[in-house]
């Protein structure tokens, strides 16, 4: 495994992205950074950190040998791989808020933010973005943020961290090459936050509407059950969890 830690940069996404057009990059290349001034969340949403104090990292990974109707399967690995990683490391409660949200005590401690090099219609590789908040304490305007030095008290090696989570990801994603999805599908639902409790959701007009989370499509669509015994399925542009 091939580390390039750097001290600042735009996005660690966009520094992998772009060294892989320049060059033909080992699997499992990452990229860490003490700092990233333009940090990216999904749909667009901005990502900001305290400089040294939380795991900012992009991992460029080979899966051409993964179909491109399934690559949600790799936010699945991803997630699995870090619950498992902390799990390690005695954080508790956690659950995974879809599609790719790390929850511990319902509070957001991590992000994922992955990006797909597609040809031909085949996936050739992905570069897996992930955000842990780990040693900062204080999130100003973020109600539903935390990190693992705030929950738990303890102070945390980020490297540790993010060896510990490599390890995982390789053992997820090397399930995924062995074709074994019900059982990555099957433990990704089970973690899901919210999973068959009465819940209320935000739809892309902005109306409420409550109904109890089952699932996740192979194709990453969450499908909730609503009155009359109907079961929905909702992208993630068409709908937000309140809670």
């Amino acid at each position: 495994m091939h580390i390039i830690k750097l001290n600042a940069t735009d996005s660690t996404n966009s520094y992998l992205r772009q060294l892989s057009n320049d060059k033909s990059l080992s699997n499992y290349t990452v990229v860490t950074a003490d700092k990233q001034n333009s940090g990216r969340g999904q749909m667009g949403t901005s990502w900001e950190s305290e400089t040294g104090k939380n795991l900012i990292a992009s991992v460029f990974v080979d899966v051409s040998f993964l179909q491109f109707n399934r690559q949600f399967y790799i936010s699945m690995a991803t997630c699995l791989a870090l619950i498992k990683m902390l799990k390690q490391f005695s954080i508790p409660k956690l659950k995974i808020k879809w599609p790719n949200d790390i929850l511990s005590e319902n509070k957001k401690i991590c992000g994922v933010l992955i990006e797909y090099m597609v040809k031909q219609n085949n996936l050739q590789s992905t570069i897996i973005g992930v955000g842990l908040n780990v040693n900062q304490l204080q999130f100003d305007n973020l109600p539903h943020a935390s990190s693992l030095g705030k929950i738990t008290g303890v102070h945390y090696n980020l490297d540790e961290l993010l060896l510990g989570f490599i390890t995982h990801l390789k053992y997820y994603l090397n399930l995924l090459e062995q074709n074994k999805l019900f059982q990555i599908k099957e433990d990704y639902e089970s973690s899901m936050f919210r999973k068959d409790k009465p819940s209320t959701f935000k739809d892309a007009q902005g109306n409420l509407f409550s109904g109890f989370i089952k699932a996740v499509t192979d194709s990453g669509k969450l499908q909730i059950l609503i009155e009359d015994n109907e079961l929905r399925e909702y992208d993630l542009k068409e709908i937000q969890l309140l809670y």
